[in-house]
């Protein structure tokens, strides 16, 4: 069958075809500003990371599109071609089928990549969803790959030496200073060492890892391995579907190790100021006793969105409770547990894990829900998810994809509610019987699931890896709808009369948020000069993460590991871009 590239009916080879021409007639318009109707949809949603805005943007409207391409302008685009990791395709949509391609292109700041889904509309095939990510900085590329390392030299420094030498940063002051050596932290110095700048990692814990061996025996993570791997290092073939707590940890610590990154473990910041004439730092680091001063030009938070401030309620009568009272961040397995009556209140993740470790230990568990939560089984999250990160998928695609979505898109949001949906669906026996046992389920943000929860509280919702089905059957205790009035001796009253016997009571209650932490390691006038952290902007935009805080060369960075790995390249060309000088675009 022969089909023209003016027609919704489309071959394979025409949509190549369609998919060259539209962006040889887009690349005309980002060199000329010229011809915007002929290539963009009058609806379009342009997605931007650095490219073209200098920030992270999801830009909609006329006004808003004119100045991205008045921008483009001035980066003098050239050598546009199809990405060949992913040919053009036709995909099927909500809304009908899209021409979806990948695109590069390079600019005077740099490498460019994106994607265009194309819509067939009033005769032509334009764009009605579009992202420019900048994937290199141009003089500063990444030492991966072809440009990777030669390991000997002409004048070779024995591998251990040099590293004892970067460890101790005998050379001078690191141009960053990460604070926290979780994932997002690692994640983060992983691209700044491949990008050439010298990032030391401040840990508190005795070993990178801890923050994970530590957590209770049952833990797992609750998203699937295939979207959940670091940058520059995957998983081995033979990881299992869902990590286990210990596993992840020693990885953490595997990946410090392969990729030379410098991290001083039992190490806390004692004092830190700012220079705001010479744009620099000065830290003091109580290194396992010893304390140093450094002056890194750039500071970055990575301790955990949530924070590491525990909210944990004042209860009426607590004072004459005679049990174990505790925040969700203290609790361990605890094999003596075996027997007694136990409590766990919320019904987020930790609270789930938590009422699932007492009951696998032995304890007679009820759970307090507060408030109704959505809850998704992690095997269906990931059957559903494995059609972008799956087994046989590029998780490089595989991102560029999923960044490419704007988060207030109509179309995006309709796609979140349908798949949340479908979700529920193959969740009903599941969600009937926590139904029927009286948990109050939620089906997230004008029924958008899962997602939206997350990228709006970070919470809410429950990724069921185990606990939802003994509370389905009995084998964990429920109280929904009624809240806790007081503490007596032996354990709670609550709101409708009901007493329940406690010998220990966890509160899975959340976190004060990372600013609090930002306010007590850095102080008060850094937290003060950050705006609100996470939750969307009128642009659909995370607040404050992987972009400008509000504070001068300070940054927070973190999120689920899918995200660090993607975004954690985002910041660290800002960080790279204004260590040698190079300014970004700006938009009018």
């Amino acid at each position: 069958m022969t089909t023209q590239l003016d027609s919704p009916e489309l071959d394979t080879v025409a949509v190549e075809a369609t998919a060259r021409q539209w962006l040889s007639h887009f690349a005309d318009l980002l060199r000329t500003g010229a011809g915007a109707a002929t290539v963009l949809h009058s609806d379009v949603w342009w997605r931007d990371l650095l490219a073209l805005s200098g920030d992270l943007r999801s830009l909609n409207g006329s006004t808003r599109i004119e100045s991205l391409v008045a921008s483009a302008v001035e980066q003098h685009v050239r050598g546009e071609h199809l990405d060949p990791a992913a040919a053009p395709a036709l995909v099927p949509t909500l809304s009908g089928s899209t021409v979806q391609l990948l695109f590069r292109f390079d600019t005077d700041l740099g490498h460019v990549r994106g994607v265009a889904r194309l819509i067939f509309d009033d005769g032509a095939w334009r764009a009605r969803n579009l992202l420019t990510a900048l994937d290199t900085l141009t003089g500063h590329e990444p030492t991966t790959g072809e440009h990777r390392p030669d390991g000997a030299g002409d004048h070779p420094e024995y591998w251990s030496a040099r590293r004892t030498r970067e460890l101790e940063c005998h050379d001078g002051d690191p141009d960053v200073l990460v604070i926290g050596a979780g994932h997002s932290g690692l994640a983060l110095a992983a691209q700044l060492g491949v990008l050439g700048v010298r990032t030391l990692l401040v840990d508190r814990a005795d070993r990178v890892g801890d923050n994970w061996r530590g957590r209770y025996d049952s833990l797992v993570l609750h998203d699937a391995v295939w979207s959940n791997h670091l940058p520059l290092m995957p998983f081995p073939s033979s990881w299992p579907v869902f990590t286990p707590k210990d596993k992840m940890g020693d990885w953490l610590e595997i990946y410090s190790r392969a990729l030379d990154l410098n991290v001083w473990t039992r190490s806390e910041i004692v004092e830190s100021t700012f220079d705001p004439v010479e744009r620099r730092w000065s830290v003091v680091v109580d290194r396992d006793g010893t304390r140093r001063t450094l002056n890194p030009q750039h500071v970055v938070l990575a301790t955990g969105l949530s924070g590491t401030e525990p909210v944990l309620p004042e209860f009426a009568g607590a004072e004459n409770f005679a049990g174990e009272l505790l925040h969700s961040s203290r609790y361990r397995t605890e094999p003596a547990r075996r027997g007694t009556h136990t409590v766990v209140i919320g019904t987020g993740n930790s609270g789930h894990d938590i009422a699932q470790d007492l009951y696998e230990s032995g304890a007679h568990v009820t759970l307090i829900q507060r408030g109704p939560t959505h809850v998704v089984s992690g095997h269906t999250l990931s059957d559903r998810g494995r059609m972008r990160y799956g087994e046989h998928t590029s998780t490089d695609v595989a991102d560029l994809l999923d960044a490419s979505a704007a988060r207030l898109d109509p179309q995006f949001l309709a796609a979140l509610r349908y798949g949340s949906a479908a979700m529920a669906e193959d969740d009903r026996e599941l969600l009937d019987a926590l139904a029927a046992k009286g948990f109050a389920l939620s089906d997230g943000v004008d029924g958008t699931g899962v997602m939206m929860l997350f990228l709006t509280r970070n919470g809410g919702y429950y990724i069921d890896v185990g606990a939802s089905p003994l509370i389905a059957d009995g084998s964990i205790g429920l109280v929904s709808g009624a809240t806790v009035e007081r503490l007596v001796s032996d354990g709670l009253i609550l709101s409708d009369g009901t007493h329940v016997r406690a010998d220990t009571i966890v509160c899975a209650t959340g976190y004060r948020g990372i600013l609090d932490t930002a306010r007590r390691v850095l102080g008060d006038a850094v937290a003060d000069a950050c705006g609100p952290v996470w939750d969307l902007d009128d642009e659909g935009e995370l607040q404050s993460v992987w972009r400008a805080s509000g504070h001068d060369r300070f940054w927070i960075h973190g999120g689920n590991f899918m995200l660090v790995r993607n975004y954690s390249k985002y910041l660290a060309l800002q960080i790279t871009a204004d260590l040698a000088g190079i300014a970004l675009p700006t938009l009018d």
